[in-house]
């Protein structure tokens, strides 16, 4: 089963960090902060784990 990625906007600061990790999965919308636009796969779980780990903020979890 796919994992879920959230990213609490409240927090996030819009540095687009984790986008340029893990762009098949997070993406700046258009309110200028990360969003997730796909599930986690096997294929994108190393660099969505980097990318939850390098947030400043704190904003991504997996679920």
């Amino acid at each position: 089963m796919a994992k879920k990625v959230t990213v609490n906007k409240d927090v996030c600061v819009g540095c687009g960090l984790c986008t340029s990790m893990a762009d098949s999965v997070l993406a700046i919308g258009d309110d200028g902060l990360a969003e997730a636009i796909a599930d986690v796969t096997p294929d994108t779980e190393d660099a969505v784990n980097e990318a939850v780990a390098s947030c400043p903020v704190q904003a991504i979890e997996v679920e």
